[in-house]
């Protein structure tokens, strides 16, 4: 059996577990300001992705190769990339013990093995988004699912974009008459931010698109084809009934949870998302540990545009720990999505915890053509040259300079 290596944080300054966008951000940052070899990089995977495409890729609006790169291109130069993965974190003797192992974790009984039957997709993953497209285009008739889980989720609009692109296709193929679009969603509203609900309620309706709130899935029988659902009280706690219907089509939202090592290591909360103070992004209970991504407890949305936030935050405050200083720049819990409402309009979603935090001085609650072209163009140019190469902080300038443009609304 191969041992698995052992990485100290006293063999470099800078530790970066993960090669995300969060990772590669809070790298190339560092990287440049301290001194060459300051810096090391853990990432096991060869190839990244640009996850935000995927709900495109899975509408046939962009190849999967558009949204991927060789990881080797994109690691810092100035940085040490460990092609490996953390099982283990001893944050009391600065250590971590690593070893290289790729898993796919679906906490759904059946979904996993359903992924591999005809019909049952998921735009999560980058080994099953060109499917769905595949499925929506062999779409005959019959149910077509799409879920929202109980649980964290990367980009919380995904599954109801797919449903929206879905329904443009059918019609594009004269087949819509014969579909029964469902979205079906653990929340009790159609959305999580309330400026966006009704939009989006409108959405929903024109497209006849049947919204079935408070349901998560719990099972997928491929036997049968039906997907079984635990309905949900106001409070969002499981009840005892369940609901189960049958598809032709089933898009799993998947609910999603922190790395293994992460989850069973001392920076993680019970819920064994990276605990950490929800203004300054430190640990706390490691003053020299930082998170950022998706990874940790914060109340923000976990969305790519996120990480442009948080990058500026621990940009700010790790290098404040690093002169023994205490940190004080806070994070405004931003976090955007596009919600791509068919193949040529989105309404842009930006908001944070306490509401609508949007950037321009436009209608982002109306589906338009810009925002769209923005969702397809312009953010993955920004992803590839700005935020994962640590340049873009957000859109706070950009919205501060709005507000002074804004019409007024009387």
């Amino acid at each position: 059996m191969r041992r698995s290596p052992v990485v100290s944080a006293k063999y470099v300054k800078l530790l970066v577990v993960g090669g995300g966008a969060g990772g590669l951000g809070a790298a190339s940052k560092f990287a440049r300001k301290l001194p060459r070899g300051s810096v090391a990089i853990v990432e096991p995977h060869e190839d990244h992705y640009y996850q935000p495409g995927f709900t495109l890729v899975g509408g046939g609006l962009m190849t999967l190769e558009a949204n991927r790169k060789k990881q080797e291109t994109l690691i810092p130069s100035n940085a040490e990339w460990i092609k490996n993965e953390v099982v283990l974190f001893t944050p009391d003797s600065e250590c971590s013990d690593i070893e290289w192992w790729r898993g796919y974790h679906l906490r759904i009984k059946g979904a996993l093995e359903a992924l591999e039957t005809p019909g049952v997709c998921s735009n999560y993953s980058p080994f099953h988004v060109e499917k769905h497209y595949k499925e929506v285009m062999n779409f005959k008739e019959g149910n077509a699912i799409y879920t929202f889980p109980d649980a964290p989720i990367k980009c919380a609009g995904a599954p109801q974009k797919a449903c929206y692109i879905t329904d443009s296709i059918l019609r594009q193929r004269g087949v819509r008459d014969k579909a029964h679009l469902i979205y079906a969603t653990s929340l009790k509203r159609i959305f999580g931010v309330d400026s966006y609900i009704k939009p989006l309620e409108k959405v929903a309706e024109e497209k006849n698109i049947d919204v079935r709130t408070k349901r998560n899935l719990i099972e997928v029988d491929t036997s049968s084809k039906s997907a079984t659902f635990q309905i949900l009280d106001e409070d969002g706690i499981a009840t005892e009934q369940t609901e189960k219907i049958e598809y032709s089509l089933l898009h799993i939202g998947p609910p999603c949870s922190a790395p293994k090592a992460l989850r069973k290591s001392q920076f993680a909360d019970r819920t064994g998302f990276m605990d950490v103070d929800n203004a300054t992004l430190q640990s706390k209970r490691f003053p020299n540990v930082f998170g950022v991504g998706d990874c940790m407890n914060t109340l923000n949305a976990k969305t790519a545009a996120s990480v442009s936030s948080q990058l500026k935050v621990l940009d700010e405050n790790l290098s404040l720990v690093m002169q023994g200083k205490k940190p004080y720049t806070k994070y405004d819990g931003y976090a955007s999505c596009p919600l791509v409402v068919s193949r040529h309009r989105a309404i842009l979603a930006e908001f944070n915890p306490e509401g609508p935090l949007e950037t321009t001085p436009f209608n982002q609650k109306k589906p338009s053509f810009w925002a769209y072209w923005l969702k397809r163009h312009f953010m993955p140019y920004l992803y590839w040259n700005g935020l994962i190469k640590g340049f873009w902080n957000g859109p706070a300038m950009m919205r501060n300079f709005s507000r002074l443009v804004k019409p007024s609304s009387k």
